[in-house]
This record gives structure tokens, sequence and C-alpha cells, in this order.
């Protein structure tokens, strides 16, 4: 579902947002409204902590969708880990728990 010409939001998307006041914000889509033009965003970061972990609602023209990274490292897992606890997100949580455990096998397989 396209709000803005050069990217497609949808629910779960992760984004960079920047409010009327430019605080900068990231956070994930929990809803779009398409009738207003606005996003519903859970707020994980920001540059005001008191905006942290707040639902907001900010015109799509304001967001800029993130690209996917892919996790190369044992210290982004962990802050996803982080991250997929304190969004509550179960199954991320176990997907990225095995993705670790995965990479810890390895490393033990390549000491010995």
């Amino acid at each position: 579902m396209s709000l803005n010409n050069h990217v497609n939001l949808k629910t779960g998307d992760w984004i960079k947002g920047k409010l009327q006041d430019g605080e900068i914000i990231i956070g994930y889509i929990e809803s779009l409204d398409f009738p207003k033009g606005t996003v519903s965003v859970s707020v994980i970061k920001g540059e005001a902590d008191e905006i942290i972990g707040k639902k907001i609602s900010i015109s799509h023209k304001q967001v800029k969708k993130l690209p996917i990274s892919k996790v190369v490292n044992k210290e982004q897992i962990l802050f996803l880990i982080d991250l997929a606890l304190s969004t509550g997100d179960e199954g991320w949580f176990f997907e990225l728990s095995a993705k670790l455990n995965s990479m810890k096998q390895l490393v033990n397989e390549a000491k010995h």
C-alpha cells in the first residue's frame, strides 16, 4: 500500500521520522490511516526520552522506510534481541536467539 510516491509503507515497517518540532524518531508502523495520510508509529528511539515507548500519529510525508539490514555480528544480534524484548515480539526474539546460538555453535566448531 503506497502512502507516498517512493516507498510502499505497511504495518510492521521500521521507519525514521521527523516530527514537526524537528525531533528525529525511529520506530515501527502499527497502522496506516489512508484518508488522513498518517501512520501510527510505536517509537523505539527518540531525541527526547519522554516519547520513547509511546504511539504517535505522524504524516506519511515525514517518515522514511528504513532498509532491512543483514545482521552480521554478535553485538548486532544482542541489540536486536533487546529490541525484540522491549517490543514484546516473541517470534522475532526466538528467531534472533536461534541465530545467536548458530553463531556460537559455528565459533565453537571453528575452535576445535
